[in-house]
């Protein structure tokens, strides 16, 4: 970066900011038969034919599993002061309840001993979507007995390692576990069944509830949370002009925040689910017992956010749908469509890159939940990575994409929200679910073949601002 034009002062962070990477078990343990572990929904998806790019599973991944020193010296050698991982239920109990895998406790007990001896603080998250496979052929998320065994995995390993952890997640981005594992089938189970995914919408929400009480219970002083993928829902300012769709509008914006957004959120911040929700997404009645809805809403410490982008609606031009990538929003009448803006960047993932979208959601955060903590769970983007001749990983557009996040992060925090830390997706190129292995994430390179990580570039620029615990002026222009 050090070829670009700067102007402007840095933007500093709150004094005692976490800055830290993370990752999730599935995607870069690996092991997955040793030492007792036993296979989840994920082992079970990935191994179908045709469900995964390339036939890619998660066996070796980035073995982490037996390489974790490595990954602890990595983060200690950029300066991070945090790691969020996830816990693995099937290694804990390989049949997700009864027996339990002392060798699975074991392991993390190494793990988080590793990292304290290197000054790095824990946060973990309890369930990144590797269900053990044996709770899902007894019904799953969509049964829930399931809530219930989540609790109890809960308070054994809050219990066991209780004394060095100091943040809690209880589950991870539950949105796409129902959505994308149960909606639409793009991920394990490969379900696509509506009733379904409503009932797991509800057993995920009653699982964090339970789960949060039950970590309460086992490791008191704890802190708890929950991280959700959130993502703003921008309308086009001149879309009222067409078809005189104001209303048409307004309501189909009413619609998607209710569905990206407010279906989890509300319950865990409000007790109740979203009025504008969609019928098929919202739990019948009959699977919401009494107390439910107080225990999902019981207070937690901080909410995790995932960001990556918004979505962008407006009138569509009913004798052109598909301009500019239009798609028509099911169940809005007035030819309101999703479609992606002209000239916006994105990443190879498809995905737009913008970062007023996360600022205008941690302002919005903020308001809805005054005083609660925020840490940012994940951001990043894949890029084009490669090794060129000098075996260097430099990837400009990652570090053009964190630099621009960051800068909106630090514009939020110095306008009143809450920011407690930030933690980038990801420490490690890995296992990107049915994408396989070809989107990498990581500011650490990983050669698949041999297993040698290289820091990219980017890792470099994350260290420099977690040293500074600010973000440089963004530059006049950008390397090309």
């Amino acid at each position: 970066m050090s070829n670009v034009t700067s102007s402007g002062e840095p933007l500093a962070f709150p004094a005692g900011f976490t800055w830290g990477a993370a990752t999730a078990a599935y995607q870069i343990e690996g092991a997955v038969n040793a030492d007792g572990r036993g296979p989840s929904v994920w082992d079970t998806f990935s191994r179908t034919p045709g469900k995964v790019r390339g036939g890619d599973t998660g066996d070796i991944a980035c073995d982490s599993y037996h390489r974790y020193p490595e990954d602890a010296d990595l983060l200690r050698s950029l300066g991070l002061s945090g790691y969020r991982f996830s816990i693995s239920w099937p290694r804990i109990f390989p049949d997700g309840a009864g027996q339990l895998n002392q060798a699975g406790l074991d392991y993390y007990k190494s793990l988080l001993d590793t990292l304290g001896e290197r000054g790095i603080s824990a946060a973990a998250t309890l369930f990144h979507w590797d269900l053990p496979q044996a709770l899902q052929d007894r019904g799953g998320w969509a049964s829930r007995d399931t809530a219930y065994r989540f609790a109890d995995y809960a308070g054994v390993v809050a219990e066991a390692l209780g004394d060095r952890i100091i943040r809690w997640i209880t589950l991870n981005e539950p949105l796409v576990v129902a959505h994308n594992g149960h909606r639409i089938g793009v991920h394990a189970p490969g379900l696509t069944d509506d009733a379904v995914a409503a009932a797991v919408t509800h057993h995920l929400l009653l699982g964090h509830g339970l789960g949060a009480a039950a970590v309460r219970a086992a490791a008191p002083g704890a802190e708890v949370g929950i991280t959700l993928n959130l993502t703003p829902v921008r309308v086009a300012a001149d879309g009222s002009a067409l078809n005189g769709s104001a209303q048409a509008l307004e309501r189909a914006r009413l619609v998607a925040d209710a569905t990206h957004n407010g279906i989890f959120l509300e319950p865990v911040l409000f007790g109740s689910y979203p009025e504008h929700a969609p019928a098929a997404i919202v739990p019948p009645a009959e699977l919401i017992k009494d107390g439910d809805l107080e225990t999902i809403s019981a207070p937690i410490d901080f909410l995790g956010v995932n960001y990556y982008q918004p979505e962008h609606l407006r009138a569509g031009d009913p004798d052109n749908l598909l301009r500019n990538e239009e798609r028509p929003m099911a169940g809005i009448d007035g030819h309101v469509v999703n479609y992606s803006p002209e000239g916006m960047e994105r990443t190879p993932m498809g995905w737009l890159i913008d970062p007023d979208g996360l600022y205008e959601l941690l302002m919005r955060l903020s308001a809805d939940a005054p005083g609660l903590p925020l840490y940012i769970t994940e951001n990043g983007c894949a890029a084009e990575d490669y090794v060129d001749p000098n075996g260097e990983v430099n990837d400009l557009e990652r570090i053009k994409f964190l630099h621009l996040h960051l800068a909106a992060v630090a514009r939020a925090a110095s306008d009143g929200a809450r920011l407690a830390g930030y933690y980038v997706w990801s420490l490690l190129d890995n296992f990107e679910w049915s994408y396989g292995y070809q989107k990498r994430f990581g500011i650490v390179y990983v050669d698949f073949a041999t297993q040698r990580r290289i820091p990219k570039a980017s890792s470099a620029f994350f260290a420099r601002v977690a040293s500074d615990n600010a973000v440089p002026p963004l530059p006049a222009a950008w390397p090309v």
